[in-house]
């Protein structure tokens, strides 16, 4: 059963993280619309592979902060006003700031698609605080494991649900339109993802007192 609650959550997480545009899921758009769906799908699958490492890596820092209670309440308290001051910020502060996809993007071969998505991957660095804090926040509540197989289901499903959401992206822009057509304001979705994770931290703090 840990292992379902472990793949459903690091699915989940993965799918739900990726839909703010960056770098990552544009490029593969930008790809799809100039070189074709394939080779938007390969660079998906090069950049799965890091985010799986990333994840990985981070699930094991998380599985030391887990033995260690209380480094796990100081972080869940500056998590939980971070991702405050996000929510306002999105919700209030943010202009329409619509992300716009790189102008040009030259033709390389599936297989150098694959590992420039891997390499591209490699300069964000966000998977790591991302998967560290939703990890701790959720076995906080019981909900998410740090056994070997547990984190290797998680891991998986990370780069399943990162996969699907940056296929969506190639998908949607399988057409060689004008990006301003598709550019929506993504600070709501951003802000409401921020202000889920806030509920649930501060009901997590609050029922450790």
């Amino acid at each position: 059963m840990s292992l379902l609650i472990n793949f459903t959550i690091g699915f989940l997480a993965a799918f739900i993280g990726v839909i703010p545009p960056g770098l990552l899921n544009m490029y593969a758009a930008k790809i799809s619309m100039k070189e074709g769906r394939k080779k938007g799908l390969m660079f998906s699958l090069g950049v799965c592979i890091t985010v799986m490492v990333q994840t990985y890596i981070a699930l094991i820092f998380a599985r030391f902060l887990d033995m260690h209670p209380e480094y796990v309440d100081i972080l869940q308290k500056v998590g939980l006003g971070i991702f405050i001051c996000l929510t306002i910020y999105f919700f209030f502060i943010a202009k329409d700031n619509s992300r716009q996809m790189p102008e040009s993007v030259e033709p390389h071969s599936k297989t150098n698609r694959f590992f420039s998505g891997m390499l591209l991957a490699l300069l964000n660095l966000l998977p790591l605080p991302y998967w560290l804090y939703i990890s701790i926040t959720f076995a906080g509540f019981g909900w998410f494991s740090f056994g070997q197989l547990e984190i290797f289901s998680a891991v998986l499903a990370s780069g399943m649900g990162t996969f699907l959401m940056l296929a969506l992206y190639v998908w949607f822009f399988r057409k060689k339109d004008k990006p301003q057509q598709k550019m929506v304001n993504m600070n709501y979705i951003i802000g409401g993802i921020t202000a889920v994770i806030s509920v649930i931290t501060f009901f997590k703090i609050f029922n450790g007192y």
